[in-house]
């Protein structure tokens, strides 16, 4: 789906894209700071409430931010990102490069050295069977992110191999489908076997793709997904629920994998404990010893602040949950002289836009098409919304900035800087103007409705909106609020609103993430095309510089924004901001514009 926050469909396509993103190397593996410990409490307990229950922690299917956020310190992958958002190693000794050989000069082959001192947290010893089970596994299961994977010879073969899996996530018959294909894999069987994915030897993984693909290091890299590594010995003990299992000395099954931390105990909707591997393979060594997580619904959050103040969490936001502070709740812990410093505020790399319908012909509206009247009906439109204002008032500044840079979200790679977004100016005058020009008799514009999904931003910005239209247009637009997130999601994807809200949470820092997948011909393809935006000099200039190394290929990245901007496909609305709770005492928590920090990077000081 469009919005990560309540999950994503992905659809990649296989790409000619040589080269690949700049990379940070770092020697060791598994975390990526040492601790900063000075001196530390006696009880290494990090304790903290999320409120979403797990869907699912197997990295073949998770899609959810909840879930991938807890699980990426169970699950390790080749290479992981960084605090910073760089490639570091992970299982792998080195990432690949042309440089190091471990790409070849035709960008089609990837040499993997693995590591050979891991072990999964159940003692088994990894190696690189362990990379191909898992990868073909994740084709085979085909959920959210197995696409990531796409660009590897003879994923289609696998995944038509594998059939589709029944739609009911609950029916037997997706029980059946699991253990058919973990049969298979015991088994060997070829026709899950991709052709392009091979081991030489315990120690090497060689990848051979069907296309060259500068995006599959960055892809492969997302944590808790189809990048990630597990255990087939205990995946088999129960195909359905082996994720779901704690880990228990001597047992075969549960939630085995080569991270710093192990899933200790586990009840659906009300908590989970994770421990520490007391012998861990990679550095720094976990200084946690327990993980403690509240599973609450929304709606306690208040009283969890107030539990956050008496001592009885360590921080509040982690695991997905950093959008859930309310205004009214940072306010207050902004006002107490004893907080107001562990309040921490962190952009992320989501943003939220407006969609007009551009190209789906079905669904008509005063939006559709490339003429001058339809561009100036959405340019009016545009205008007409004061992003820096409603960023105070929606936000206050707080929860929220301006777009104000392009869809791309201020510090990822494609950005175009601050105030370059020539759709986030704020124009009544020439808004009121255009509207006048191309619909006179106001006709085309009358009954308009405004679709989105309530909760969150999404009913004050829609009130706002409304308010702008009206103050700024003299146009009455409608609002067409639906309870039903997947409904409108589903609805969205479909082309059936006429103007409605959307948006895009980043997977990996790479501009292909976007623009692939959220307009032109690939986008249409998969149906995920929300605004049918499907330009030909847009797809051949996406064609282009997806056959090329980002450094030459971010021109023609930043062509494409332009080609958005200049054809009004969108209005800029914001760009996510997170906030957490943190007690200064719980060092090295934090959070980047994708995700939290690991666990392992943390330590309870003495407080």
């Amino acid at each position: 789906m469009s919005d990560r926050l309540i999950g994503k469909l992905r659809f990649w396509q296989p790409l000619a894209l040589m080269g690949a993103l700049s990379l940070v190397v770092a020697a060791c593996g598994g975390g990526t700071t040492s601790n900063n410990q000075g001196s530390l409490a006696a009880s290494q307990v990090l304790k903290f409430p999320v409120y979403q229950s797990a869907g699912t922690f197997d990295p073949g299917e998770a899609d959810a931010e909840v879930d991938t956020e807890i699980s990426q310190n169970v699950f390790d992958n080749l290479w992981r990102f960084d605090d910073k958002l760089n490639l570091i190693p992970d299982l792998a000794t080195e990432v690949p490069s042309s440089s190091n050989g471990g790409i070849s000069s035709d960008g089609l082959t990837y040499t993997i050295h693995l590591k050979s001192n891991v072990k999964f947290n159940n003692g088994d010893s990894f190696s690189s069977k362990d990379v191909v089970y898992s990868f073909n596994r994740a084709v085979a299961l085909q959920g959210a992110y197995a696409s990531n994977l796409s660009a590897i010879d003879g994923f289609s073969a696998v995944k038509k191999a594998a059939g589709s899996p029944p739609s009911s996530k609950s029916s037997a018959g997706t029980t059946s489908f699991r253990k058919t294909i973990e049969d298979k894999l015991a088994a060997n069987d070829p026709s899950l076997q991709m052709k392009g994915l091979t081991a030489p030897d315990a120690n090497t993984v060689k990848i051979t793709l069907a296309s060259a693909c500068g995006w599959c290091l960055t892809a492969w890299s997302l944590q808790g997904s189809t990048g990630s590594i597990v255990n087939q010995k205990t995946v088999q003990t129960d195909p359905e629920n082996w994720w779901s299992k704690p880990v228990t000395p001597g047992s075969e099954g549960g939630m085995v994998g080569t991270g710093a931390f192990y899933l200790s105990a586990f009840t659906a909707k009300q908590s989970m404990t994770f421990k520490s591997v007391s012998n861990w393979w990679g550095t720094p060594k976990p200084t946690l010893k327990e993980i403690d997580i509240a599973i609450h619904d929304p709606s306690a959050i208040a009283g969890d602040v107030t539990a956050w103040e008496q001592g009885s969490y360590d921080l509040i936001g982690y695991g997905g949950n950093s959008s859930n502070l309310t205004y009214p709740l940072i306010q207050g812990i902004k006002g107490n002289a004893r907080f107001a410093k562990e309040l921490i505020t962190q952009p992320k790399g989501r943003t939220t836009w407006v969609s007009f319908n551009v190209g789906n012909t079905g669904t008509g509206g005063p939006f559709l098409g490339s003429s001058a009247a339809a561009k100036g009906l959405r340019m009016a439109f545009a205008l007409a919304v004061n992003k820096q204002d409603l960023a105070t008032t929606v936000c206050h500044n707080t929860q929220c900035q301006a777009a104000t840079g392009g869809l791309i979200t201020k510090g990822l790679v494609g950005y175009l800087g601050d105030n370059q977004d020539p759709l986030a100016q704020f124009d009544a005058t020439k808004a009121k103007q255009l509207l006048q020009q191309y619909d006179p008799s106001g006709n085309l514009t009358k009954n308009l409705k405004y679709s989105y999904n309530t909760g969150g931003l999404n009913d004050p910005v829609a009130s706002y909106l409304q308010s702008a239209w009206q103050t700024n247009l003299g146009v009455k637009v409608n609002l067409d609020p639906s309870s039903d997130a997947s409904q409108f999601i589903s609805n969205r994807l479909s082309g059936k609103y006429v103007m409605a809200r959307d948006g895009w949470q980043f997977d990996y820092n790479h501009p292909q993430d976007w623009f692939d997948n959220l307009w032109g011909s690939l986008a249409t393809d998969a149906g995920a095309n929300t605004s049918g935006y499907n330009d030909p000099a847009y797809n051949a200039l996406l064609k282009q510089a997806d056959q090329q190394p980002i450094d030459q290929a971010l021109p023609q990245y930043k062509q494409l924004a332009k080609l958005l901007s200049d054809n009004v496909v969108y209005i800029p609305l914001y760009y996510s901001v997170a906030n957490f709770a943190i007690h200064s005492y719980a060092k090295g928590a934090g959070s980047n514009t994708q995700a939290d920090f690991y666990w392992d990077e943390i330590s309870i000081a003495q407080h």
